[in-house]
């Protein structure tokens, strides 16, 4: 399979149903089921688990993002100075994708190689320096068995116009919007690099127009394609929703160097899933469009909790809520 043309779609689906980025997910269903009691005993708190970032009411129609993401240990043995740098992309396309502003961020650095240390901290550096957003405190351990790295980030937005993945609704088209003038990072094939070899003004304005679209209502739902690729984070949107869509796999934005079978599970630096009323689909995709994004009006939204995936005649259940979710949360 590749180029245009899709040699088994039966073995596309399967690809996609047990690849690692959405399987693995399935193991929050614990973490959500014990702190279910305690996520909200302060009253503030908006949203249920299962979005980008939660959102803290602090009044005056602002809202507090908070959100959390750990480098794959993978990753921070093959290219350490790339698990800093993303460790501040992932971050900022959290709250990029509530409609938010990023504030600042903190991090957990544990490490037992100095020369790791010193290339994940040159990583973080230059993210920060890309995305505008500043790296604050945390906490290091220097003595630990082990090199991993965590990042958490703070930003506002507005309540009345958050991004959430719960607000999607029957009959809203479904977009995706991904930067296609990209290339797969040196030694790291699925991921889909968009930001670093780009100038500054560029990758922070993409950040700023989601806060534009969100500021003019125009989604109702959205989240940023992150580890379980393009159609993975479409269903973690739905189930958050309780709905489904309907699907065209050619309407999908791709960079025809890359094989279907990569591209669906890619981690691209500058990408969102969104649903809107028809109208305001049309507007998104001329906002995004503007700031090197491809942009794409895919399928629809549909009551059935299922996530059909059409290519010619063919079509297919990728995800079923009832049989095969990708968040279980409990």
């Amino acid at each position: 399979m590749f180029g245009g043309e899709i040699v088994d779609f039966e073995n596309l689906v399967k690809h996609l149903q047990e690849f690692k980025g959405v399987s693995r997910k399935n193991s929050i269903e614990k973490v959500t089921s014990i702190l279910s009691d305690v996520y909200n005993i302060s009253g503030d708190v908006l949203l249920d688990f299962g979005d980008d970032a939660s959102a803290i009411d602090i009044g005056d129609n602002q809202v507090v993002l908070f959100a959390a993401d750990g480098i794959w240990g993978q990753l921070m043995e093959v290219n350490p100075y790339w698990a800093g740098y993303c460790a501040v992309l992932v971050n900022v396309n959290d709250i990029a994708a509530m409609g938010g502003k990023p504030l600042a961020m903190v991090n957990i650095m544990s490490v037992n190689d100095d020369d790791i240390y010193d290339e994940m901290l040159k990583g973080i550096v230059d993210g920060c320096k890309k995305f505008g957003v500043p790296m604050v405190g945390g906490h290091l351990h220097p003595d630990s068995e082990f090199n991993s790295l965590d990042v958490a980030i703070v930003g506002l937005a507005n309540k009345d116009s958050l991004i959430t993945s719960f607000g999607a609704n029957v009959g809203d088209k479904v977009l995706v919007a991904i930067d296609t003038d990209g290339r797969q990072y040196p030694g790291i094939p699925l991921n889909w690099d968009t930001t670093y070899e780009k100038d500054e003004k560029l990758v922070q304005d993409q950040i700023k127009i989601m806060k534009k679209i969100a500021e003019d209502k125009l989604p109702s739902a959205g989240k940023d394609i992150s580890n379980p690729g393009t159609l993975g984070t479409l269903e973690m949107l739905l189930e958050s929703s309780g709905v489904g869509a309907s699907v065209n796999l050619e309407d999908i934005p791709r960079n025809e160097d890359i094989s279907w079978e990569d591209w669906l599970i890619a981690y691209p630096g500058a990408a969102f899933v969104l649903t809107a009323e028809e109208n305001n689909a049309h507007k998104i995709v001329e906002e995004l469009s503007k700031y090197s994004f491809e942009v794409s009006i895919v399928g629809e939204v549909i009551e059935d909790k299922k996530l059909y995936l059409n290519y010619k005649s063919q079509k297919a259940v990728l995800f079923s809520q009832d049989e095969n979710p990708v968040l279980k949360l409990g």
